[in-house]
């Protein structure tokens, strides 16, 4: 394979795989048929494009060569006459719609119809009869187009056990008879969440990993805000869409401050805002702004809303905490949840001092629900701090130290610790 071959191959492997296993999977019903000849399309790309150039339409070029080889292997399995006469169906109507395109057309024939099969898996994949993880693992392998070793990574698990864990899923879709469609109308209110749950997972690991020596992992992140694309491509009037890819825009555009040089976290007050993206921030904040005119705001719009307050900014010094904490209180009565007490928690010892954060996260420690969230403890710590208490910091420290599972978040609150220690032991 040259390199010439594979970049072409590959780039538009990443960019139909979706699109191109979507409708594959709507034509044969079989997610492993599906697969099969979807990899077969990309292997004669691979030995036919150097030769005969990239087609214009190489999504259509993939889709067709996808279809011929699922159509020789229906032949041999008698059992799936149905399947194929759909397959040939669908032939004959894309030949009539070439026949009948305009020669100066400049779009695929069934476009509309191969996003309405990307908007099908994704629900699929985010069912909720399936379990979280299994939600995350098909959308990163069937949407996102990683390979499966690929979401092994992501999962920190061996590709073998992905690869069963994926295996599972699939046959649960089929012998729980989850139809593979775009819920009603009344129905898309219930279902949404879900979907948006799963490519929100996937984003804040790559922002904070929960394990391993990275504290970010980049190519996941990439691959939380290409789905939220895809999906704000497919629903453009949904607002919490649009909210939760305006989300992880602006949070994503502080990623390079994130950690320094030698890979420790750099806290957002101390953070180098000149590193910060800022064409991210504008695309955004404009994002945000169009959420936010829905009443009333939902979940992601609002976090997205937190999240512009930071990037507008200059300084941390110029962080307008009052009306994050405002924000905050918003999100609190919309989608009410520890984790948001906490957030809000921080911000009032930002806005009003460290007293009046921390008799709030005493409060949500003595609750006993984020006893094992190491950020509750990690925040006790460094108001504690704050208010010149090291010795009452140190325990809280050290639980969260001990929770901890991400390398470089760890050594963090190891130098914190540590710090607290001398200053006890100075007096």
């Amino acid at each position: 394979m040259s390199g010439w071959a594979a970049g072409p191959a590959e780039a538009v492997f990443r960019e139909e795989w979706g699109r191109l296993l979507a409708t594959l999977v709507r034509w044969v019903g079989d997610f492993d048929l599906a697969e099969e000849v979807a990899a077969d399309a990309i292997a004669a790309a691979v030995e036919r494009w150097p030769v005969d150039g990239v087609p214009d339409k190489p999504g259509a070029w993939l889709l067709t060569t996808a279809r011929r080889r699922a159509v020789d292997i229906l032949r041999r399995r008698q059992n799936y006459a149905a399947k194929l006469a759909v397959l040939k169906v669908e032939a004959e109507r894309d030949e009539v719609a070439r026949l009948s395109e305009p020669a100066s057309a400049g779009v695929d024939a069934g476009a509309d119809v191969i996003g309405d099969d990307s908007l099908r898996l994704f629900f699929t994949c985010c069912h909720p009869a399936l379990s979280a993880e299994a939600r995350v693992a098909l959308t990163l392998r069937y949407l996102a187009g990683l390979s499966t070793a690929q979401v092994a990574r992501a999962f920190l698990v061996p590709e073998g056990t992905m690869a069963q864990r994926l295996v599972r899923a699939k046959q649960k879709i089929g012998k729980a008879g989850i139809p593979y469609r775009v819920p009603s109308a009344t129905e898309l209110p219930g279902r949404l969440p879900a979907v948006l749950s799963v490519v929100y997972v996937v984003f804040t690991e790559a922002y904070a990993a929960s394990n391993g020596a990275a504290l970010i992992r980049p190519e996941l992140a990439d691959e939380a805000i290409r789905l939220a694309r895809i999906l704000h491509r497919l629903l453009p009037a949904e607002a919490e869409v649009t909210g939760l890819l305006a989300l992880l825009l602006l949070v994503d555009a502080r990623r390079e401050a994130r950690v320094d040089a030698g890979g420790d976290l750099v806290l957002l007050e101390d953070q180098d805002r000149s590193r910060w993206d800022q064409g991210r921030i504008v695309e955004g904040r404009t994002l945000v702004l169009e959420a936010l005119r829905h009443r009333p705001p939902g979940p992601y719009a609002l976090q997205a809303a937190i999240a512009a307050v930071h990037d507008e900014a200059p300084t941390a010094d110029a962080t307008d905490w009052t009306q994050i904490v405002g924000l905050y209180d918003v999100l609190r009565a919309t989608a009410p949840s520890p984790i948001v007490d906490l957030n809000r928690a921080v911000a009032i010892a930002m806005a009003h001092g460290p007293a009046a954060g921390l008799g709030l996260l005493d409060e949500l420690a003595a609750g006993g629900a984020l006893d094992r969230f190491h950020p509750l403890h990690a925040a006790r710590g460094r108001l504690l701090d704050r208010l010149g208490r090291p010795a009452d910091a140190i325990p809280a420290y050290r639980r969260a130290v001990e929770l901890c599972g991400n390398d470089a978040e760890r050594a963090f609150l190891l130098r914190c610790l540590g710090a607290a220690q001398r200053r006890v032991a100075e007096g």
